[in-house]
């Protein structure tokens, strides 16, 4: 939900289990930046190395006594605040081509790989398919076409309008077809028409 936010940092924390949820003490938190480019796996793999430092850190302090536990209740104001981040489902994931195109930018990183956040288009031949969308570039851009308007050299290159620009697709997977960058994409197959809004 971080990178689907537009946020620009993130962090971890170490605390003692309470009764009541996330009510215990903390004992060590570190910031981790979110770059411009991060999806949801890169953070994933980032976090994934600075909590196992972390833990490893948090375990030798109470070996050693060394710890000073702050009641959460203490950091408020001092913390960002905690934002929802609620359970993401299937539905969750289609992808608005009203929104502007960074908020589709961020949402489109913060979903990939996985769940992934996709689209509904029709092929060549009339029928309907889901188009997961893993990676993207936002070009910011004037123009008066309306947005969810797919665009295609159908050669190497797929964008979508937006209200300020065009989102560039870069790494897409067309529904029962393997995952592929445009290019490859467009060497085989073809989409017509963006139809879910």
């Amino acid at each position: 939900h971080a990178i689907m936010n537009g946020e620009t940092v993130t962090g971890i924390t170490t605390f003692f289990i309470e009764k009541e949820i996330d009510t215990g003490n903390v004992l060590f938190k570190e910031e981790v930046p979110i770059t411009e480019t991060d999806c949801a796996g890169t953070l994933h793999d980032k976090l994934m190395y600075k909590g196992s430092e972390l833990i490893l850190k948090t375990v030798q302090a109470i070996e050693q006594k060394a710890i000073k536990p702050i009641p959460q209740t203490k950091l408020i104001g001092i913390v960002p605040e905690l934002k929802p981040a609620p359970k993401i489902f299937k539905d969750d994931c289609l992808i608005n081509w009203n929104s502007t195109g960074k908020t589709i930018y961020n949402f489109i990183r913060g979903l990939s790989p996985y769940p992934a956040a996709y689209t509904k288009v029709l092929d060549k031949q009339g029928n309907e398919r889901g188009l997961k969308i893993f990676e993207t570039a936002f070009e910011p851009a004037l123009h008066n076409l309306p947005s969810g308007q797919l665009i295609t050299d159908h050669k190497k290159q797929i964008k979508v309008t937006v209200s300020d620009g065009y989102i560039s697709l870069l790494s897409i997977q067309l529904e029962g077809k393997k995952r592929m960058d445009t290019k490859s994409f467009l060497n085989g197959m073809a989409i017509d028409t963006i139809i879910s809004n």
